[in-house]
């Protein structure tokens, strides 16, 4: 997961975008003009750190031909880990300062986000992340080459409340497919999101996907589970209900996700953090 409007990665309904495109992406277009500490940041940091991608045609395309070398692109070969919908880079910066033996690609749709993720970069002095401003499926679809990745995140993608944008998630049938596509065998994908119906539809997913098994399948169930939590106290704007989680697999939290301005809103607001693991097969 973006201090820009959206917490997370994802598509876009502008026409220019969608001709090409077989599936609805995940974001809607908005603005990429940066001014003062941003556009600073990227005039000084992008010639380093950012990835030159060749475009079909939007901004956030990916040409198919184009792959990613990732020994090339950080001058040394290490385990890669790669964040979907980096935001301002809280997350992804705060990782690659405690975790200097490995790689950090970050992947995000929204200019202003790189540059502020450039900035926290360039305060850290360090070395071990790029970012690139590119839609997540064709990342994983041609872009990163296969079992290249030793860990994909995805946390808190925008969930798309009304039923009829349901097709704009990331996670849905047929995305389990392309993260396992880049993913290493027993590489992991880190999920998170505070949206419970998003929860269980990321559950669903991948538990019925034929290339990854739950980490922590029937752990936190019944009253463990906080999507009983959100039942019985009626989060997220429900009626109260007695309706209980009996199957469960929720991960604990991330140790590795520092406490992101976005996450702590939602706690501010009453969510709870539904937290996934799952090991690709």
């Amino acid at each position: 997961m973006s201090t820009e409007p959206s917490p997370g990665p994802a598509a876009s309904s502008d026409p220019a975008e969608t001709g090409y495109r077989s599936q609805p992406v995940s974001f809607v277009r908005r603005g990429s003009r940066l001014q003062g500490r941003r556009q600073q940041a990227w005039d000084e940091l992008s010639d380093l750190f950012v990835i030159d991608v060749p475009r079909v045609r939007a901004d956030t395309s990916v040409d198919p031909g184009y792959v990613f070398d990732a020994e090339a692109a950080f001058g040394r070969k290490a385990p890669l880990v790669v964040e979907i919908g980096s935001g301002l880079g809280e997350a992804v910066v705060h990782a690659a300062g405690e975790d200097p033996d490995r790689n950090y690609l970050a992947v995000e749709v929204y200019r202003p986000g790189l540059a502020h993720t450039l900035q926290r970069i360039g305060q850290r002095g360090l070395t071990n992340v790029r970012v690139v401003q590119a839609n997540a499926p064709e990342v994983l679809g041609t872009m990163l080459p296969a079992a290249s990745v030793e860990e994909l995140w995805l946390f808190f993608p925008d969930p798309w409340h009304k039923t009829k944008h349901h097709k704009r998630r990331l996670v849905k049938p047929g995305f389990d497919e392309l993260a396992a596509r880049v993913l290493v065998p027993g590489g992991l994908w880190r999920l998170a999101t505070d949206w419970s119906d998003y929860a269980v539809q990321m559950r669903e997913v991948l538990e019925a996907s034929a290339g990854f098994v739950n980490l922590h399948a029937g752990e936190r169930a019944g009253a463990d589970s906080p999507l009983t939590r959100v039942h019985a106290e009626g989060l997220e704007g429900r009626e109260p209900s007695d309706d209980a989680d009996t199957r469960g697999g929720w991960a604990p939290r991330f140790e590795g996700r520092i406490l992101t301005s976005f996450e702590n809103k939602a706690h501010q607001a009453g969510r709870l953090i539904f937290d996934l693991t799952f090991r690709r097969l």
